[in-house]
């Protein structure tokens, strides 16, 4: 059984999506303050994180930016604001998935479980390496030998797939339908972004400049290179 919480000042909307989430056979935690959601963090522990953008103490973009202090739980924002600007800033800051009102249940349902489903699956082999670079995958980390990489949870989510696919070429549609379980053209800028992000945090190691490089009009790969 999984661990939602949902943040929203609407309290007959927290009412609606706890009955029905509770009912889908969630642990449902409700909070109608931004203010009031990182006290709980500890104690609820939730596996994902539904948030509401427009609140009146603070709103959710800077909520989430308090909110990843805390904890690498899958964040979706909920907006009445559809604009890809928004979209964008919502990713970029640190949430995973964005959902304009009104939504159905279902979609959101899909959503929670396709970010619980990428977040906690099931793992084999603790650790990825090319040396100097490791991916330890119980810890979502990422090392240059003895020295951790930081990045977020959608470029870590980049780099994992473009690994596992080592010499291939990833399309922006593979990557978009990992990242939220589905993809349209508008992702691609998305995606290119979180891509730069991740190249230039690379490109503080030599020998990891050229480890993931575009593919023209295709999407991105993951390259063999040799240790400096």
């Amino acid at each position: 059984m999984s661990n939602i919480m949902f943040i929203d000042d609407d309290l007959d909307m927290l009412s609606i999506n706890s009955r029905y989430f509770s009912k889908e056979g969630y642990q449902v935690k409700t909070v109608s303050s931004a203010k009031e959601a990182v006290p709980i963090l500890a104690a609820f522990s939730p596996d994902c994180i539904i948030l509401d953008v427009m609140m009146p103490d603070q709103n959710g973009y800077e909520t989430c930016r308090e909110l990843r202090l805390y904890t690498n739980a899958p964040i979706i924002f909920l907006s009445g604001c559809s604009s890809e600007n928004n979209k964008i800033k919502g990713l970029l800051i640190g949430g995973d998935d964005y959902l304009t009102k009104p939504y159905s249940f279902r979609e959101l349902s899909a959503r929670i479980q396709v970010q619980i489903r990428r977040t906690s699956g099931i793992v084999h082999s603790n650790t990825i390496a090319y040396p100097p670079l490791s991916i330890n995958l119980a810890l979502r980390k990422v090392f240059y030998k003895d020295d951790e990489i930081s990045l977020t949870n959608r470029e870590y989510d980049l780099l994992y797939l473009l690994v596992i696919n080592i010499g291939k070429t990833v399309t922006f549609e593979d990557i978009g339908k990992h990242m939220w379980g589905t993809y349209s053209e508008n992702d691609r800028k998305t995606i290119m972004v979180t891509a730069s992000r991740l190249r230039n945090k690379f490109a503080s190691y030599e020998a990891l400049n050229d480890l993931v490089q575009s593919v023209r009009s295709k999407g991105y790969m993951f390259s063999h290179y040799k240790e400096l």
